[in-house]
């Protein structure tokens, strides 16, 4: 028995195999690296949202920046942590079923054993499957992203972290709900691009509208000139929108701001603050509406 034959198949076995190895290595290496790069472009390469909600007076809000930054960071990792791995398991496996082809293991039976595990872990784990692939597509789309105030139904709060498989939010009470991603049919985003703060003013129906008009527009103006909000909170002047209910006691109008994203309940306080304390300067009653 020739033993060189022999002792030469093995060492190109080996060789093949390393070399395989190597290469599927080195593309992995090479995957990894240009998805990071394409993470990095994305979450770093942004228009300024802020120039684009104050139309042509561009005056960059660095907060409001600074969140949809934040965002788009979250949902461009979380991406290419996916792609990573989608990546890693096509190259190494397809690496591994090489290197069983070369050392003549039949891989025909594996794969079918491969597709009816497959299979059976399908119809096992479909809710988990839904789960990821809603993740997925709501991290595509940016539905919304970890501060958001929103309404999925089930539970309305803040989002506290977001995966491919669960949402986890706190509501005002404090209490903390897990959320999974292919349970939420439709959601309300509260925080996405901007915010509205609306207050109603119910004031005695004997009134005299054009005052009060002139009374509200006064407090809109000095809250638009107020530095502690301007440019940092308020993001365009804030309006009378004018009446919006009469009944036979009463009548309402109506104040507005817009704000940055999750903000418009602070903006909402300092106006009926403002507004209160003008109303009473001028001797103005606060009516009470049915």
């Amino acid at each position: 028995m020739e033993w060189a034959p022999i002792v030469a198949n093995v060492i190109a076995g080996l060789i093949a195999i390393v070399l395989i190895s190597a290469v599927a290595i080195v593309l992995r290496k090479m995957a990894h690296r240009l998805i990071t790069r394409v993470v990095q472009r994305a979450s770093s390469d942004r228009p300024s949202l802020a120039g684009r909600l104050r139309g042509k007076d561009v005056i960059p809000l660095d907060g409001l920046d600074a969140i949809m930054a934040e965002r788009r960071r979250q949902r461009a990792e979380t991406m290419g942590s996916v792609l990573k791995h989608v990546a890693s398991i096509i190259v190494l496996g397809t690496a591994a079923l090489t290197i069983l082809e070369r050392l003549s293991v039949p891989i025909a039976p594996l794969l079918t054993s491969v597709g009816i595990l497959g299979v059976a872990i399908g119809f096992g784990a479909q809710e988990l499957v839904k789960d990821f692939i809603a993740g997925m597509f709501m991290l595509l789309e940016d539905q919304y992203g970890v501060g958001d105030v929103i309404d999925v139904g089930a539970a309305v709060g803040t989002v506290e972290a977001v995966t491919l498989r669960i949402t986890r939010l706190r509501d005002i009470d404090g209490r903390v709900w897990y959320v999974r991603n292919g349970t939420i049919i439709r959601v309300g985003n509260e925080s996405q691009g901007w915010s509205r703060a609306a207050v109603d003013v119910p004031v005695a129906y004997t009134v005299d509208v054009p005052v009060v008009r002139d009374l509200l527009n006064k407090v809109v103006e000095e809250l638009w000139q107020d530095t502690d909000f301007r440019d940092s909170i308020i993001v365009e002047e804030p309006k009378v929108w004018g009446i919006e209910q009469i009944s036979g006691t009463a009548v309402v109008f109506r104040v507005s701001a817009k704000t940055i994203p999750s903000r418009q309940a602070e903006v909402a306080r300092e106006l009926r603050v403002r507004v209160k304390a003008a109303l009473d300067g001028a001797s103005i009653p606060i009516a009470s509406v049915a």
